[in-house]
């Protein structure tokens, strides 16, 4: 075999592995999708159904008009965005500032606070829910969806300020020192020159700070007593009842629930994608 048709069939099956690799990661999230359309025969036939025969509405209409436990699927959409961005938002900032200050400088304590943030990732989350409920109801932070935004942020931000710690220390010193040298202030260096290059692992956090929150569902479960303060997935589990469980409803509001999920990696992926050296070549 010649080198070129070697590297043809070698081409050949990298592409093949990574389809099989997609489709294995795909085809869960098409089987919900396509659940959500079916008819109830079709959802508890044993027959393997790949495609809906005749697809139907009844199952969305089912979950925006009854809605769960009295209110509306909107509701519970609203309480999960609210968390979501708001933990972003709070948790970004808080993981750029911390992130910055470990990178650039050096401080006692230093190496046990990045272990310290070690430990606290490998801790279960289990094992946290009972300490952290107790502090929020002593706090009056229980019952809101406040509380839950707390938490969350107190979840994401070790593992953002590890990867954020990353993108910072790969942005050279000398470009802060160029900016000083021309009169900038300390502020205008990190505003102007420093967030530009960090801003690609700050969408990066960013991301993963939503999915979890989005996906959250122990804390706000334990946490939220009131039904309208719900979340999401906690508005799912209303579906499943002890004699029979509307696998139809619970497909069709899941795949509502991915729709902000994949607006909003479609919203942040250019800037996830682009170069760290890039900025600092056009500065």
């Amino acid at each position: 075999m010649s080198p070129l048709a070697r590297k043809r069939l070698g081409k050949f099956a990298l592409n093949g592995a990574g389809m099989i690799v997609f489709l294995v990661a795909v085809f869960p999230v098409y089987w919900m999708v396509g659940t959500a359309f079916k008819p109830n025969d079709q959802i508890f036939t044993t027959d393997f159904i790949l495609f809906p025969s005749p697809p139907t509405l009844e199952h969305v209409e089912a979950v925006f008009t009854n809605g769960v436990a009295g209110h509306s699927i909107w509701r519970f959409l609203l309480n999960s965005a609210i968390v979501a961005v708001a933990t972003v938002l709070i948790g970004a900032v808080f993981a750029l500032l911390a992130a910055t200050a470990v990178s650039r400088f050096r401080f006692r304590f230093r190496a046990s606070f990045l272990i310290l943030l070690l430990i606290v990732q490998m801790v279960p989350m289990e094992a946290l829910l009972i300490p952290l409920f107790l502090m929020a109801r002593r706090l009056g932070l229980a019952d809101q969806l406040l509380g839950l935004i707390v938490i969350n942020v107190g979840l994401t931000l070790p593992f953002s300020i590890w990867m954020l710690r990353t993108f910072v220390a790969a942005v050279p010193k000398e470009l802060e020192e160029a900016s000083w040298i021309d009169g900038a202030s300390r502020f205008t260096t990190f505003w102007r020159v420093l967030f530009p290059l960090v801003a690609p692992g700050l969408v990066a956090t960013s991301i993963f700070a939503f999915i979890t929150t989005w996906n959250e569902f122990a804390f706000a479960l334990t946490l939220i007593q009131d039904q309208g303060g719900y979340t999401m997935p906690v508005a799912l589990k209303y579906f499943m009842g002890q004699k029979m469980t509307d696998w139809g409803a619970i497909m069709a509001a899941s795949t509502l629930m991915m729709i902000p999920v994949l607006i909003f990696f479609l919203l942040v992926q250019r800037r996830m994608v682009s170069g760290l050296v890039a900025g600092a070549v056009k500065g």
